[in-house]
């Protein structure tokens, strides 16, 4: 799936900014409806000492019950057959372009480890979307034949929980693609 401003020319369709609108012309500047509910949503997320988004209802405030997603971290390990460290390390980069999310990604000729954060309404569903990741993005990233070897699924808070408390995954830092 490709993600581009409303409006903008398909990539390779010749031509520039130039191309679609005459010297010094502004843009139009588009936005779309938040909806209703995105204040109440967003004022529910705040904690009781104003920090936001810390604490996420478990259902909308339309009162339909519809599931408001949270943030999960996800860290999937996948393991294999020796491969050259440079094919791993060009399918790890394009897997980071084609899945802009990625926080990092550490590598070795026969193991890797990606991490990154997932939207998703329960746990349930941040796991079949980890799970499904290298799959996927197995031919278009050319990425070598591993298989899944670890999962791990955590919400926001418990990751910061345990980056305060010492323990847990280091942080992502440096973001990209790096050797073990």
């Amino acid at each position: 799936m490709r993600r581009a401003r409303p409006g903008a020319v398909p990539r390779g369709i010749g031509g520039g900014a130039q191309a679609r609108r005459a010297t010094g012309e502004k843009r139009a500047l588009t936005s779309v409806e938040a909806g209703d509910a995105f204040d109440d949503t967003a004022r529910a997320a705040d904690t009781a000492d104003g920090r936001p988004g810390e604490a996420a209802p478990t259902t909308d405030v339309s009162g339909k019950g519809r599931p408001v997603s949270k943030l999960w971290h996800i860290t999937l390990s996948v393991s294999g057959q020796e491969a050259p460290l440079t094919e791993v390390r060009r399918g790890l980069e394009q897997l980071a372009h084609d899945h802009p999310f990625l926080l990092t990604s550490r590598y070795a000729n026969d193991h890797a480890e990606i991490r990154y954060w997932e939207e998703a309404r329960d746990l349930h569903d941040a796991a079949a979307v980890a799970l499904r990741l290298w799959g996927e993005h197995r031919s278009t990233a050319k990425l070598p034949p591993w298989e899944i070897v670890g999962l791990e699924v955590i919400d926001r808070e418990t990751y910061h929980l345990r980056i305060a408390e010492g323990y847990g995954p280091p942080p992502a830092a440096p973001v990209g693609v790096h050797p073990f």
